[in-house]
């Protein structure tokens, strides 16, 4: 079995498959673990030694001691949320590792979370879901060229570039919703200044020492947030984030060459689930799909919201596969579908009166779509104490299989429960 340094994980559904999990797994045998995109909208709850641990932008792999943890440039912190987020974990636990984070990481202000706020409420209808954390104005300000990073803050002259900013998204705030922002300049710039000394020791080139640890063949993870079907430019848009959430975008949100990722994991579950707005063809909104809620325990680690069910989806699979480039994926929570008579695939989509084996590019086409499907029988064993895939059923087996097939990609292993000991991965290859 080739073994790999490089290793990226990233969702390939809409987002909370399991990638805390799996990077938390992974990562008690990785030197460096990165985070490359999103902000503090991406939860991740770890399961070990009886205790549930949550993290939103920390890298999973924090747990480990032994690791150190990168906040890539592709990231957008909210300062203030990051330090309790670190306060937390160091009173949770005492075995926690490392964290670093770029120098180019851009920051989330006060006023993108009102401007998100105001811009939901604009949408009315044809609202998104979004969590509200001010993540897309955040990304929206980096585009526009408007936006602060952590090497700004150290600058004697930050002061008059946070006011080009400031004045910027306040009167942006008045004239667009005629919102008056309470928060001053000199609020705003006290706290920055504040945060940045407690965070100060922790930010560096990034992209520099993560490059030289996969060249000294440490071994280097890359955690992605959400899923690839929240994609900005590939996903259901505009029912999607506001950052690349592929693999691909592993290179670019830290700041090394593509040239040195050796492989991209793809994390689903055995069937499918989708927070907030957007077509979801698979959903099942019946005994099933409350069903499977209530078993998978389905309600967003960082907001609460009950997630959307649905059964697995071959087609939206394969769109993350080309995507992102996954070379296998893993599947996560096969314990759920356990007692459920007959289990479907998704493996085709017909839109009026044409079948597609492909997702359409537009949101509403695709919201327009039936799902066809494929049946396997069920299972009735209690799978949660299994370590091999031999020891599966039969039924498990063959819907693993069919997956495989259906899907043409390699699957690397499962998990039967959220317990780091529930995981079964066929070989190791990190």
């Amino acid at each position: 079995m080739e073994k790999y340094n490089s290793l990226v994980i990233v969702g390939a559904q809409w987002g909370d498959e399991g990638k805390g999990k799996m990077t938390d797994y992974f990562a008690q045998k990785a030197d460096v673990v990165v985070r490359f995109s999103g902000g503090d909208n991406a939860g991740h709850v770890i399961n070990f030694n009886g205790e549930k641990h949550k993290v939103t932008l920390v890298p999973s792999g924090i747990f480990n001691k032994k690791t150190t943890n990168v906040i890539g440039n592709g990231c957008v912190i909210n300062l203030r949320n990051l330090i309790n987020e670190i306060s937390i974990i160091e009173k949770q636990s005492k075995e926690y590792g490392n964290l670093i984070i770029s120098n180019k990481a851009h920051i989330l202000m006060p006023y993108h979370i009102e401007i998100d706020k105001a811009i939901e409420e604009e949408r009315k209808s044809l609202k998104i879901g979004t969590t509200k954390k001010g993540i897309g104005p955040a990304y929206s300000d980096k585009i526009s060229r408007m936006g602060i990073r952590l090497c700004d803050i150290a600058r004697p002259d930050f002061k008059s570039e946070l006011e080009v900013a400031y004045n910027y998204n306040v009167k942006f705030l008045k004239r667009m919703f005629d919102i008056n922002f309470k928060i001053s300049l000199e609020e705003i710039y006290n706290e920055l200044q504040e945060c940045y000394l407690i965070l100060k020791h922790r930010i560096t080139d990034c992209e520099i020492f993560v490059e030289n640890a996969i060249k000294d063949n440490k071994n280097v993870l890359f955690e992605g947030a959400q899923g690839a079907l929240l994609d900005i430019d590939h996903g259901t848009y505009p029912y999607v984030t506001s950052s690349n959430t592929s693999a691909n975008n592993a290179s670019i949100g830290t700041g090394i060459s593509h040239k040195l990722i050796q492989k991209t994991l793809g994390i689903v579950k055995a069937y499918c689930t989708r927070v907030g707005e957007g077509p979801f063809p698979s959903e099942l909104n019946n005994e099933i799909g409350e069903n499977i809620r209530r078993v998978g325990n389905e309600y967003g680690s960082n907001t609460g919201r009950p997630r959307r069910v649905g059964w697995f989806d071959a087609v939206a699979l394969k769109h993350a596969i080309r995507t992102s480039g996954l070379d296998s994926i893993f599947i996560t929570l096969l314990d759920v579908l356990t007692g459920i008579d007959n289990i479907n695939i998704c493996v085709g989509y017909e839109h009026n009166g044409t079948k597609n084996s492909n997702m359409p590019a537009n949101a509403r086409d695709l919201a327009e779509c039936t799902p066809i499907y494929v049946s396997t029988p069920g299972w009735k064993q209690d799978i949660t104490k299994v370590n091999s895939f031999v020891e599966l059923p039969d039924e498990a087996k063959n819907y693993i299989k069919l997956i495989e097939k259906i899907c043409e990609i390699k699957v690397d292993g499962f998990s039967v429960g959220p317990d780091r000991k529930q995981t079964i991965l066929y070989e190791e290859f990190f």
